[in-house]
């Protein structure tokens, strides 16, 4: 919701608010008109002012904070947009004789992802489990091979 709408709808609230207050101590002050005995002078019209200039203050308060929502600007959107910069990576060739047939086939994947791609990703093209890619990343990182930043709930891996 934006915030003039809220503005609206709680200075709309306080208006509703201070109706009632004036409509709760009209009411009052027929009661005790007709029962205490005293006259003006009657310390019930005293207790009836302050409780009524207390509950104004507050419905006073909440007008306030809608008018500064309804007048208050409103922060720009601020939209966020990805751009992938293709940049020309230099990085040595991967020596594959190294490399077992699991290793191969991770680093393949790697490799056509233009060396940067998310584990969760990985796990999903190569059909191999969480912990089995785990695992030979494990033991690619330890070679040197690949790294691993943390992204979210996930990894993003780079092949250096």
């Amino acid at each position: 919701m934006k915030n003039k709408n809220v503005g609206y709808l709680i200075a709309g609230l306080s208006v509703v608010i201070i109706g009632i207050v004036l409509i709760f101590n009209l009411g009052l002050k027929n009661i005790v008109g007709q029962t205490c005995s005293h006259g003006t002078s009657c310390t019930m019209y005293d207790t009836i002012a302050v409780q009524t200039y207390f509950s104004l203050a507050i419905a006073g308060i909440i007008l306030i904070i809608g008018l500064f929502f309804i007048f208050s600007k409103e922060e720009k959107e601020i939209v966020i947009k990805k751009i992938k910069e293709k940049v020309e990576v230099k990085r040595k060739p991967v020596d594959y004789s190294k490399l077992d047939k699991d290793e191969k086939i991770v680093v393949k994947i790697i490799e056509d992802a233009e060396g940067t791609i998310f584990q969760s990703d990985l796990v999903e093209k190569s059909n191999f489990s969480k912990v089995k890619v785990s695992r030979i990343l494990d033991k690619l990182e330890g070679r040197q091979l690949i790294e691993r930043k943390r992204r979210g709930m996930t990894n993003v891996v780079l092949l250096k």
